[in-house]
């Protein structure tokens, strides 16, 4: 049941379809939904009905956004939903902005709250069983909230599950019409019980079936590229030695053979010693055909002078185009036919946070950043995309390369971002010493945490640098030396995350470290920053 396959195809009568309001959330509820074993697909809340019907869905979600139901563009589901979803005996559930477009559409009222309630918060159950599943009365959890209007009178038919302690209406049902409403967030972690709360209501109330296997995705992926490539063209495959691209290849590469060429590119913006590790392990463990190009100069002299992380972002997009154009021509040159295809790991954290999602047409979500797969791309490039995970979340991939064989040590790799150290250096990256001091400060972080024996604990861990000087006292000596950051997170799938607790000995020893061995740092600061408010990049 591969996802491409689904976006064009009606859905089986199994599927959760989730409409975008425009909430930095939308696509952790997709995850969440497959996390247990259903498979759900996020449109956009603008879509016509025929997109919707198209899909079969059991489930439609109305996701949360940034929006109030009383502002004259306010996003809302199309003509003719209502009656489609009573007469089909679709479920609703409606999140934080959707529970209050469902109640305002079903005739209840809506107001701006006096009190704004954002972040963890208190809910009492007021009612038996129903959504949450409970039978007592009186039953608390924390949940994740983030509203500023609140429903105050439910349309006909409506109980009221739960209340915050503040009084406001946290979560609603219908049973009868099937409509139910969370006010709160039970698909990011912060929801101490939210993925008890979904596994009750996909399960128990709406009677779905645990049927999305990662085994299947693998097969029908390889059937795709296989009828997409045909039998006499060669790939080109963009390795970065990170997990994404690897495990991207290690697929295209079963699915096709030697007709894939990898292309691994040093763009100077690498870690420490990055190129002769991952080329040994490209060789060695994964068995795949790599050649690597040395293109540092030719980035860095396009960066030279930018600071804007954009236009960093795009330049280096550019770049990477222009350099697997140029490998084309020569494998071209070498083979007498030019590849037309040009594999990439991008995930769907990636699309999410770059532009709309395949197929959900017009998007109500912020644009966070141009990932330089995607957003930084160039519009006339020659070379097709084939991108068999874009719709897939990091540890699905890694569940995938698992099924794919590649090392587990491999797959358990820290995420490192597409633009390398350019998003880890703030400004101009060819300023000065930057890069060099970066990589001798992030080398030292990481190996302490692996030396800990705290690597596979965290998500991911990185050093920034500084674009400031700041005053120091080194050898007895006043010094004006540079600034860097420490960030470690924990996460499930990097759409929200918490910083890392380490222990205080621990980031003593390593603060002392970098500053004894790394000349031109007198300062080290630690990111304690969670997502939201923050990204887990700077840049």
């Amino acid at each position: 049941m591969a996802i491409q396959h689904l976006l064009t195809s009606p859905g089986n009568g199994n599927t959760v379809l989730i409409l975008d309001y425009g909430s930095q959330y939308t696509h952790l509820i997709t995850r969440r939904i497959r996390q247990l074993s259903v498979f759900s697909l996020v449109v956009s809340g603008t879509s016509s009905l025929a997109t919707i019907t198209q899909h079969n869905p059991r489930l439609i979600v109305l996701s949360g956004g940034p929006h109030s139901v009383h502002a004259l563009d306010a996003p809302s589901f199309p003509d003719g939903f209502l009656e489609y979803v009573e007469e089909n005996g679709v479920f609703v559930l409606g999140i934080c902005y959707g529970m209050q477009l469902l109640v305002q559409k079903l005739g209840g009222v809506v107001n701006v709250g006096e009190d704004q309630e954002y972040g963890k918060m208190e809910i009492v159950v007021e009612k038996e069983d129903g959504l949450f599943g409970m039978k007592e009365i009186g039953g608390s959890q924390t949940v994740w909230m983030s509203h500023g209007d609140e429903a105050v009178t439910l349309p006909d038919g409506f109980q009221v599950v739960a209340k915050s302690l503040q009084g406001t209406v946290a979560a609603i049902e219908n049973r009868e019409k099937r409509f139910y409403g969370l006010q709160y967030h039970p698909e990011v972690t912060h929801s101490i019980r939210g993925m008890e709360t979904l596994r009750h209501f996909l399960f128990d109330i709406c009677g779905l079936n645990p049927d999305w296997k990662m085994q299947d995705v693998l097969e029908e992926e390889m059937k795709i590229i296989k009828d997409m490539v045909g039998q006499d063209d060669h790939v080109i495959c963009a390795l970065s030695g990170g997990v994404d691209s690897t495990v991207a290849a290690t697929l295209v590469h079963n699915a096709i053979g030697d007709r894939l060429h990898c292309v691994f590119v040093d763009n100077g913006l690498l870690r420490y010693k990055e190129r002769d590790r991952v080329m040994s392990t490209f060789e060695s463990d994964l068995h795949l055909p790599v050649t690597c190009i040395d293109a540092s100069e030719q980035f860095l002299g396009k960066l030279k002078g930018v600071t804007d992380p954009e236009k960093k972002r795009k330049i280096i997009g550019k770049e990477f185009i222009c350099i697997f154009d140029g490998f084309a021509q020569e494998l071209e040159n070498k083979l007498g036919k030019r590849p037309q295809y040009l594999v990439q790991g991008t995930l769907y954290p990636d699309v999410i946070e770059s532009c709309p999602p395949p197929g959900s047409g017009k998007s109500h979500s912020h644009t966070i950043k141009s990932h330089h797969n995607v957003g930084g791309l160039p519009k006339d490039m020659k070379l097709k995309l084939i991108e068999p995970l874009k719709l897939l979340f990091k540890d699905e991939v890694r569940q995938l390369g698992g099924i794919l064989n590649v090392p587990t040590a491999f797959l358990k790799r820290h995420p490192f971002p597409g633009p390398g150290l350019a998003v880890r250096v703030l400004g101009d990256v060819t300023e000065g010493n930057a890069l060099e001091i970066l990589r001798q400060v992030d080398e030292i972080f990481i190996q302490a945490i692996k030396d800990e024996g705290i690597y596979d604990s965290i998500w991911q861990a990185f050093a920034v640098f500084l674009p400031i000087q700041t005053v120091g006292v080194q050898g007895d000596q006043r010094t004006h030396s540079h600034a860097v950051t420490l960030r470690a997170i924990t996460s499930q799938d990097g759409m929200t995350a918490d910083w890392y607790y380490f222990e205080h000995k621990f980031l003593d020893n390593v603060v002392r470290k970098i500053c004894n061995s790394v000349r031109g740092v007198n300062r080290v600061c630690l990111d304690i920053t969670s997502k939201p408010p923050a990204t887990v990049e700077w840049e």
